[in-house]
């Protein structure tokens, strides 16, 4: 504990390149912990700064990190597309309540190359009209295309929102298989 009473825990980063951006992987002795779209300085700097708030200590840079060495391996292998699922110990202690329960269905209940709906997703927790919390818990998800948010889209066929920006869900969902690769 710090001297604020706060548990502190210490978190190393790094950003790794991809074809979606550079994406920042910051991970704890838990594991991964939050992965940021778009990590330029500016945003990278923001991230880096509610992750010290949140945890009550300055993360490393570390690419060399152990803790950020297969994140960083299989993260590389999803977008060559040599991996489907994510096989990563996770830390969730940046997310809590309906917003983890939701995630964490998301990451063991929709597998690669499908997509579910709001709704159903909000049905799978016992939730059935949540269908906007679930759009809520998206969009706090503190570690997206591990957690795979891209694959929550409207019951109506509409692509839904998405942090990352449409642009990113769509090349995302493009990768998986879901929809087809832009044409530029």
């Amino acid at each position: 504990m710090d001297s604020h009473g706060q548990y502190e825990q210490q978190a190393v980063w790094t950003v790794v390149a991809s074809d979606i951006g550079p994406l920042l992987l910051a991970a704890t002795g838990a594991g991964l912990v939050n992965v940021v779209f778009h990590a330029t300085d500016p945003v990278r700097d923001k991230a880096l700064g509610r992750l010290a708030s949140r945890l009550g200590a300055e993360p490393v840079e570390a690419p060399g990190s152990p803790l950020l060495a297969e994140a960083i391996r299989q993260v590389r292998a999803y977008f060559a597309g040599e991996r489907r699922d994510f096989e990563l110990p996770l830390d969730w202690s940046l997310i809590s309540g309906f917003n983890r329960e939701v995630l964490r269905e998301l990451a063991s209940g929709v597998p690669y190359g499908t997509v579910v709906g709001y709704g159903d997703l909000a049905g799978r927790v016992g939730q059935p009209g949540a269908a906007q919390a679930v759009g809520a818990a998206m969009g706090a998800n503190p570690l997206p295309v591990v957690v795979p948010c891209h694959r929550v889209v409207e019951s109506d066929g509409g692509i839904g929102g998405f942090g990352g920006g449409l642009d990113t869900k769509r090349k995302l969902l493009a990768l998986e298989g879901v929809l087809p690769e832009p044409l530029f």
